[in-house]
């Protein structure tokens, strides 16, 4: 595995509007500097090499995204039926409405229950190479499946439980046989996580860096600039890089000192490997504003405060005040712009005579 030094998630760090097709809007203190200057021209290129470009939908090679998949998709993603007391949803930890958290240290789960590690936010998941803090999931299809068997979380006993659940759905099974119509038998566990997967591939939230490197000077601000520049001067694009700005890689907690936080191994509850001790993976810089608290614990309350210690401990310096207004300034940029079409929640199939009663026990 190839650890490379970065500025840790010089925001969400170690802890994830409009429509997307809408223009962007010219932010009050854009600076609009003339089209041939080389500097903003540098800048520019310089942004696109480091993010590429973003896409409307997470493409994959193995999971064929289809509008009747989305559809079932959405409908899963919110029923509330797929947890034991049928009171918690993928939406009640990963609301789509406040940028697909819920902003809270640790997620309450069943009967209150709560994990040791902060919730991050749907949005461009799917952009990323793995699931979880600590990668154990290979992708979102396979994400979506494994808080509903959680005891902490949905609760449900096993898989075959929550199939039989929607089994007695009479709504579902259309919906299924719509969605994989070269199954037999398409109400799956398999299947249920391939259509939350698909559903959550177009959760993608194109910001005005986006505008901004398609040529659109003056839609980052004259400090979001700076921030930019600051960004990519020292470095944080070594971790936080492509399209998502972040998700393709683990990294240290504690790269250049050790963090007084190094509770949790990370992903060497995974691997087994102690050279793997308190590696996490880097997330998303997307909506980061957005999604506090940070870490992989939500310890830290702050995009200011996860900027600094970012730097400390993973850097070993010291960031002016400037510095870090600047990254903020520039991270609040990168708010995407939501469908709030594609995010409304549907109208859900009814119980059937045999749908069982929540259990809350």
């Amino acid at each position: 595995m190839k650890r490379v030094l970065t500025f840790a998630a010089a925001a969400g760090l170690l802890v994830l509007g409009g429509c997307p097709g809408e223009s962007s809007t010219a932010t009050p203190d854009a600076k609009k500097s003339p089209a041939g200057d080389p500097a903003l021209k540098e800048l520019i290129s310089r942004a696109r090499a480091t993010f590429g470009t973003l896409k409307a939908e997470a493409e994959s090679n193995v999971h064929e995204v289809t509008e009747e998949k989305v559809t079932l998709g959405r409908m899963l993603y919110f029923d509330t039926r797929l947890s034991k007391g049928q009171g918690i949803s993928c939406n009640t930890c990963h609301d789509l409405t406040k940028f697909g958290v819920d902003g809270e240290k640790t997620s309450p789960g069943h009967r209150g229950q709560r994990g040791d590690r902060n919730s991050p936010t749907v949005y461009n998941a799917a952009l990323h190479t793995s699931q979880f803090w600590d990668g154990r999931a290979k992708d979102v299809e396979e994400q979506a499946t494994m808080p509903i068997t959680n005891p902490v979380e949905m609760a449900m006993a096993d898989d075959a439980t929550c199939v039989s659940v929607l089994r007695t759905i009479p709504g579902y099974e259309p919906l299924f046989k719509a969605a994989f119509p070269d199954d037999d038998d398409p109400i799956t566990m398999s299947n249920v996580g391939k259509a939350i997967g698909a559903f959550e591939r177009r959760l993608i939230t194109p910001s005005r860096l986006d505008d901004f490197m398609s040529g659109k000077t003056d839609a980052l601000s004259a400090q979001e600039q700076r921030g930019l520049k600051t960004y990519l001067e020292v470095n944080c694009q070594m971790c936080h890089m492509g399209p998502a700005l972040g998700g393709n890689m683990f990294q240290k907690l504690g790269l250049a000192k050790p963090h007084p936080n190094q509770a949790d191994i990370g992903r060497a509850k995974v691997t087994g490997q102690d050279s793997d001790k308190f590696f996490f993976k880097v997330p998303s810089l997307r909506n980061i504003t957005k999604t506090a608290p940070y870490y992989h614990d939500g310890s830290i309350a702050t995009l200011e405060e996860a900027i600094k210690d970012m730097a400390e401990y993973q850097l070993g310096k010291t960031l002016t005040d400037e510095q870090v207004a600047d990254l903020v300034a520039f991270m609040g940029a990168l708010e995407g712009r939501i469908d709030q079409a594609y995010i409304a929640k549907p109208q859900m199939p009814e119980n059937g005579p045999n749908t069982p009663a929540p259990d809350p026990n």
